[in-house]
């Protein structure tokens, strides 16, 4: 498992070494041992999925504390582009976003810690996305920014006409409207 720093505390790309040959490929997408072994030791205790069509914006979600989840994040089946903002006011990338393409081809996952906003836009025709929470959901503690916030200037990937976002997601106040507590 290779890990690559992101400039962020704690963010970090995990990508497996893939075995491939005349039949197909394998590889250990989550290795508890291995995991520790890279300093990242989290307890998982749910699996989320979800299946998206392309232009679905999904985002940007983070569950305030005590409920504050850890993800990692990654695509089985087509292409995203995954977002997060950090909300760690003591850090110096605050208010600062990330994002990388993950996919099904390059099999990249994103590890987000706690504090973070978090959401993805659909690039593919479709896009299976599964992600590790080590925090169950918690529904009072569901909070969120608006997609599209001038302050964060997050290019989606996806012209105004693709973008399908939830009524929900459209209600979300700005990042400076936020309230965290990280």
């Amino acid at each position: 498992m290779k890990v690559e720093t992101t400039g962020f505390e704690g963010l970090v790309v995990l990508t497996p070494a893939v075995f491939a040959d005349e039949r197909g490929y394998f590889f250990e997408s989550y290795n508890r041992d291995t995991q520790v072994k890279l300093g990242l030791d989290y307890h998982w205790v749910q699996d989320n999925q979800s299946h998206s069509k392309h232009g679905v914006i999904r985002g940007l979600h983070f569950q305030k504390a005590p409920y504050a989840q850890t993800k990692l994040v990654r695509a089985l089946q087509g292409e995203i582009l995954d977002v997060v903002v950090d909300l760690r006011k003591g850090q110096p990338t605050y208010g600062k976003t990330f994002s990388i393409i993950l996919s099904a081809e390059n099999k990249k996952q994103l590890l987000v810690p706690k504090g973070f906003a978090h959401g993805f836009s659909v690039l593919s025709a479709e896009a299976d996305v599964m992600y590790k929470c080590d925090a169950l959901y918690n529904k009072q503690s569901e909070a969120g920014i608006i997609f599209n916030d001038n302050s964060l200037n997050i290019d989606w990937m996806l012209t105004p006409e693709e973008m399908i976002v939830t009524e929900k997601d459209f209600v979300l106040p700005t990042f400076e409207h936020i309230d965290a507590d990280f």
